[in-house]
């Protein structure tokens, strides 16, 4: 089940030019910096009050956030939900006719397992299933 917004992920294309407004100006928390190998993206974590903000580098010029800003821009890229049973929900996705990107979660930034539905899918916006250990409990 979907417990919670647990991050909106927002692309930029440099975390040293993008953290001072919200560290300085917004006057947010920084949780933590971490780089997602298998994504390709360096990850900065800001305390929202209940909610994260996940601010996305790309650490490659192949990677999807690379690719987002280049035809995109900089800018919000997708809302995560905190989820129990990430599988179950996937299932539950595919059953609806929801198209995932993923059929099975795959690792993510903090530890969580993760998955994308397509946006097509969706009215244009990427939703992230986020399961991390211990949600829910």
């Amino acid at each position: 089940m979907i417990k919670k917004v647990d991050h909106i992920g927002i692309a930029v294309q440099s975390l040293g030019k993008a953290l001072p407004f919200y560290t300085d100006i917004l006057k947010l928390p920084l949780v933590g910096i971490e780089e997602v190998e298998s994504e390709k993206v360096i990850v900065a974590f800001l305390d929202a009050g209940g909610t994260k903000l996940e601010l996305l580098e790309p650490a490659s010029p192949e990677s999807a956030i690379a690719k987002f800003i280049e035809k995109r821009g900089e800018g919000i890229h997708h809302v995560a939900f905190g989820v129990t049973s990430i599988q179950d929900r996937i299932n539950e996705m595919k059953e609806s006719g929801i198209r995932m990107l993923q059929d099975e979660p795959k690792p993510g930034a903090g530890g969580a397992q993760v998955a994308f539905m397509h946006p097509k899918s969706t009215g244009g916006v990427l939703f992230e299933f986020c399961e991390k250990k211990g949600m829910g409990k």
